[in-house]
């Protein structure tokens, strides 16, 4: 297409720059040669349009080219022609360029990997794995699909897939995404996943599939250029007719005047105005490892008032750990405490087992140990029988008022607690918490200024402890003892006043994240949590989200300035067929600077800046 563009200027220029040096019948031939290099597939599509009765760029084109070339206007006609192919090129570049941004994110793809067979390593192609086969991965080389470390400690880069540029530490028995890349030590995976299954192929799959739908926007303004571009046709045939026919205008000015209508009427600009911010805000999601299943969902991003998070996994880690301890026993407490939990997999028994060791107490073995169902765990230590569990475990004891005074402001506190007793009294209790997560405080603060009005938080916690969460991180309303219904109907009621998304883990919150107008899944790649949520953040953490919110909010009034800017600058060359005014060369200058103009400032989306 460029060399066709560059012939057919070059042979423009000779043809206009030998005016009255060579035969009228040889310049008129140059500049029917030029317009057919650079608008004879214009032209094509233009009569195939016409005969079925369908109006589109091309159809003006085909009959603004015609009409000029009728009226002997043959440089201006071919003007026309090579303008129109520039502007189709810079358009195509544009998308290109829009979609190529993806690159780095493609280039994540592994093409081969080293199998390991009965201890004999073979280089196959990813396409070939399947689960359960065992790979060798070299430092620098690329994890060939999602899987687990069987033997090896090294720092993985998952910048690729979460948009996170620092490296993470993976040793044996941790999970792996295809994709990533292995920083120094060898690492021996056994693949979990087939590489069309893995994390990174579904994020490549949806966002060429995210990048292919269409917005309310873009179909309402396809549904408006195709009654638009028959007004023009109309309005045109209007210029042309009333001033010869109603005030004795000469027919071949006011004829060049309705050609150069039609090319004006071209709605280039206003099309292009919002799939190249599209796809370049879809784009810059994805290299920052936010996953945004198509432009619809990106446009609702940029609309919302209100979030709601829930509360474990989202706002916390979802990780209990040892907050406030009182000990009555100090020498029997921790070791007791530590030999009763040793054995259990429960999240709070592990935080109490982390919490010890980490003191370097030791734990002895329990002599016999068994869990009683709604009563916690009685256990038998050096002879001595224990009982460890929560206040209504301890109904054999007759607790005191300062001990019942120590509990009670504890879960004041907002925290679960776990006592240890003999057969007559309490040892210790641990106040336990989940941990908060360090970036939800400022996350919720940048989200205020990014324009959330409203941030909520649901949980099926007490309400302590949901008031204790809430006034850490600085939301302004919360909801507590909610059941996963609850928080649907909670959702429903907030969408009343305001535009609401729900952010969670994609798991539990599957029924919130499907009723929210836009459902947010903290994912981490995981299946469930592509699978349910409208947008995936495959980070660990909300610190990416408040981004995210001003890129779709960038995209949204990137797209509103552009649609403005097409059809003012269409109005202002309407109205100079007033005084008669336009000219074609003008007419298709205009166009084409419109579209380069909202090309441009849809690319700018894909600079980063400070937010």
């Amino acid at each position: 297409m460029m060399k066709l563009l560059v012939s057919s200027a070059v042979i423009y220029a000779a043809a206009f720059l030998s005016g009255g040096l060579l035969p009228e019948a040889v310049q008129i031939g140059l500049f029917a040669a030029a317009i057919l290099l650079s608008g004879y597939s214009t032209f094509l599509r233009g009569l195939k349009n016409l005969a079925a009765l369908r109006f589109n760029i091309d159809t003006l084109m085909t009959i603004a080219l015609v009409g000029a070339v009728a009226i002997g206007e043959w440089k201006e006609a071919t003007l026309v022609a090579i303008l129109f192919g520039l502007n189709e090129l810079l358009e195509g570049l544009g998308m290109e360029k829009a979609r190529r941004s993806m690159e780095a994110l493609l280039q994540a793809a592994p093409k081969e990997a080293v199998r390991i067979d009965n201890g004999q390593e073979t280089v196959v192609p990813i396409s070939s794995l399947a689960a359960g086969d065992l790979v060798r991965v070299k430092p620098g080389e690329k994890i060939p699909s999602d899987g687990k470390i069987e033997d090896g400690k090294s720092s993985v880069n998952e910048a690729a897939l979460t948009g996170e540029s620092l490296p993470v530490e993976k040793s044996a028995g941790e999970s792996v995404f295809g994709g990533s890349i292995n920083n120094e030590g060898v690492l021996r995976i056994r693949i979990e996943k087939a590489y069309n299954d893995s994390s990174l192929a579904k994020i490549l799959h949806l966002v060429e599939e995210a990048q292919e739908t269409k917005t309310p926007t873009e179909l309402f303004i396809n549904r408006f250029a195709r009654y638009y571009t028959p007004v023009i046709m109309i309005i045109a045939a209007l210029v042309i007719l009333i001033p010869p026919v109603l005030a004795g205008g000469d027919w071949s000015k006011w004829i060049y005047q309705g050609l150069a209508v039609l090319i004006v009427g071209c709605p280039c600009a206003l099309i292009l105005s919002s799939p190249i911010a599209i796809v370049s805000g879809i784009t810059r999601n994805a290299r920052n490892g936010i996953l945004i299943k198509g432009g619809i969902f990106l446009e609702q991003l940029g609309k919302i008032d209100t979030l709601a998070f829930d509360k474990t996994g989202t706002l916390t880690k979802g990780q209990p750990h040892v907050e406030q301890v009182v000990v009555y026993d100090q020498e029997r407490f921790y070791p007791v405490a530590g030999a009763m939990e040793k054995s259990s997999s429960h999240p709070l028994a592990q935080a109490i087992v982390q919490w010890i060791a980490e003191r370097g107490i030791a734990i002895p073995e329990p002599d016999e140990i068994r869990a009683v169902s709604g009563q916690g765990i009685e256990a038998s230590v050096h002879g001595v029988r224990y009982w460890l569990g929560n206040e209504k475990s301890m109904a054999h004891l007759a607790i005191t008022a300062d001990v019942r005074q120590q509990i009670q402001a504890l879960k004041e506190s907002g925290l679960t607690l776990v006592l240890a007793a003999d057969s007559e009294r309490i040892l210790g209790m641990f106040g336990i918490a989940d941990r908060i997560r360090e970036e939800s405080r400022s996350v919720i603060a940048e989200l205020c200024k990014a324009g959330i009005r409203k941030t909520v938080m649901l949980t099926g916690d007490h309400a302590k402890t949901a008031e204790k969460v809430a006034g850490i991180v600085g939301v302004t309303a919360y909801y507590s003892n909610l059941l996963p219904e609850d928080k649907v109907q909670i959702i429903k009621e907030l969408a009343k006043s305001g535009k609401v998304a729900m952010i969670g883990d994609g798991i539990n919150d599957a029924p919130a994240l499907a009723s929210a107008g836009l459902g947010i899944a903290m994912g981490k790649g995981t299946d469930s949590a592509i699978e349910t949520a409208d947008i995936v953040l495959m980070q660990d953490h909300l610190g990416k989200l408040p981004e995210a919110v001003n890129v779709a909010k960038r995209v949204n009034g990137i797209i509103r300035f552009n649609i403005i800017v097409a059809l003012g600058l269409k109005l202002a060359a309407l109205l100079l067929t007033i005084p008669g005014l336009l000219t074609l060369w003008f007419a298709i200058l205009s166009d084409m600077g419109a579209t380069i103009f909202v090309t441009l400032v849809s690319l700018t989306i894909l600079i980063n800046r400070e937010q």
